[in-house]
C-alpha cells in the first residue's frame, strides 16, 4: 500500500473552514501575503497555508470567504477528490501554477484535522521516526545597490558558524567574490534559476559563470541549470551535482528528466496535493534518489509543515527550510542549528 492509500483511508469529519491572512514587508518595495487555511469541527482546527505569491490573488480569496460545502467527504481520498474539482480561485490567479499551491493548503489542513480527530500525529500513524532536521538558509547576495557582497552571509557566520547556505548566484560573482564564498565552506547548493522564465528571479544564462561555480565549489548541489548545448558541455562532468526544484510538480515530471538526479527538491506546495507529494516520496525511495525540502516564503504553519515532513521523509539532505530568523540579515543569537530536532506537532496533536 502506497503512503498516500494509508493516508487517504483516515477518516475526517468537517464543519467548516475560515480563512487568516497573514503578511510581512521585509523591504518598502515589497509586502509578502499568504493565507492561513483553518478547516475545523467540533473544536478542532488543521491548518495549512496558502503561498501563493501573487498579493491580489491572496486578497481575493480572503475577501470572497468560504465558498465550497467541505461537509460531505468522510475520508482524506474523499476530500482530496472533492478538492480536485473545485476551483478555489474566486478570481482566475495570476499565474496557473498558484492553483497547486491552493490546493497544498486546503488538503495539508484537512490532513492536519483529520490526524488530531484521530488523536495521533503523521509520524505515529505512519509508524516513522522523526529524525533530527538538516537544513542550511537560502539568501541571495545583492545588496540596497543591487550588486553582490559576502557581507551579509559573513555577518549570519559571525554568529552561527556552523550555518550552510543555499546561494543564488548572479550574474556580477567575478573571481574575487566566488574565491571569497568558496573560502568560507559554507555553500552547500547553488540555485541557478535557470528554469524560471518570465518572473521577477529570472536571471540570463551565462555559460561562463556556469564553469566557474562548478569548478569552485566541487561538492555544491547545482540547482535548476538552464540546459543548452552549451551549459550541458560544461555541466557533464557535474551531472551527479545537478538536482531540480521548479520543474517538478508531479512523478511524471522526475520520470521525464533527461538524467537521474541522485537528489532532487519536493516542495509540497509545488507538488500541489498529498497524492502527488506521497508518491513523489515513494517513487525517489524506491528509485534511490534523494530528496529535500523548500521553502516558498511561508509566514505561518507552512514552515514547519515542510520541517516536519522533512524530519520524516528527508531528514539528511541539505534541506531550504531553515528556520524563518535566518532570513534576518542579522539573525537573533539563540535560533536553532542544524541539525534541528523537530517536534511531533507539524501535522496532529502534541505528544
Amino acid at each position: 500500500m502506497s503512503t498516500y492509500e494509508r493516508i487517504a483511508g483516515l477518516p475526517v469529519q468537517i464543519k467548516s473552514y475560515a480563512f487568516e491572512g497573514l503578511s510581512i514587508q521585509p523591504s518598502p518595495e515589497f509586502e509578502r501575503l499568504t493565507t492561513v487555511i483553518q478547516i475545523s469541527a467540533d473544536g478542532l482546527v488543521g491548518n495549512g497555508e496558502d503561498i501563493t505569491y501573487e498579493g491580489l490573488d491572496a486578497i481575493a480569496l480572503q475577501d470572497a470567504g468560504p465558498v465550497h460545502d467541505l461537509s460531505g467527504p468522510r475520508t482524506i481520498g474523499e476530500l482530496c477528490e472533492l478538492i480536485g474539482g473545485l476551483d478555489l480561485f474566486p478570481t482566475p490567479p495570476e499565474r496557473e501554477v498558484s492553483r497547486l499551491y491552493r490546493r497544498w493548503a486546503f488538503e495539508s489542513a484537512a490532513l492536519d484535522l483529520a490526524l488530531k480527530q484521530a488523536d495521533t500525529t503523521l509520524s505515529r500513524y505512519l509508524g516513522m521516526e522523526l529524525r533530527p532536521l538538516n537544513f542550511v538558509a537560502s539568501m541571495g547576495l545583492r545588496g540596497a545597490d543591487g550588486s553582490s557582497d559576502i557581507g551579509t552571509l559573513r555577518a549570519k557566520l559571525e554568529i552561527y558558524p556552523e550555518l550552510k547556505f543555499k546561494l543564488d548566484p548572479a550574474l556580477d560573482w567575478d573571481e574575487q567574490l566566488i574565491a571569497e564564498l568558496a573560502a568560507t565552506g559554507a555553500v552547500n547548493t547553488l540555485d541557478l534559476k535557470g528554469q524560471y522564465k518570465g518572473t521577477v528571479v529570472d536571471i540570463e544564462t551565462d555559460p561562463e559563470l556556469y564553469r566557474r561555480l562548478a569548478e569552485a565549489f566541487p561538492d555544491a548541489w547545482l540547482e535548476d541549470p538552464d540546459l543548452s548545448d552549451q551549459t550541458r558541455e560544461i555541466l557533464a562532468p557535474h551531472m551527479d551535482r545537478v538536482t531540480w526544484d521548479a520543474p517538478i510538480h508531479s512523478v511524471a515530471e522526475i520520470e521525464a528528466l533527461e538524467h537521474k538526479p541522485k537528489v532532487i527538491n519536493i516542495k509540497p506546495s509545488r507538488m500541489g496535493g498529498l497524492e502527488s507529494t506521497f508518491d513523489a516520496y515513494d517513487y525517489c525511495r524506491r528509485e534511490g534518489i534523494g530528496a529535500y525540502g523548500g521553502g516558498q516564503w511561508e509566514l505561518g504553519v507552512g514552515r514547519e509543515q515542510i520541517q516536519y515532513l522533512g524530519a520524516l521523509f528527508h531528514p539528511d539532505n541539505p534541506n531550504d527550510t531553515a528556520p524563518r530568523g535566518y532570513n534576518a540579515a542579522v539573525p537573533e543569537p539563540g535560533l536553532p542549528t542544524s541539525p534541528m530536532p523537530v517536534p511531533d506537532v507539524g501535522f496532529g496533536i502534541p505528544h
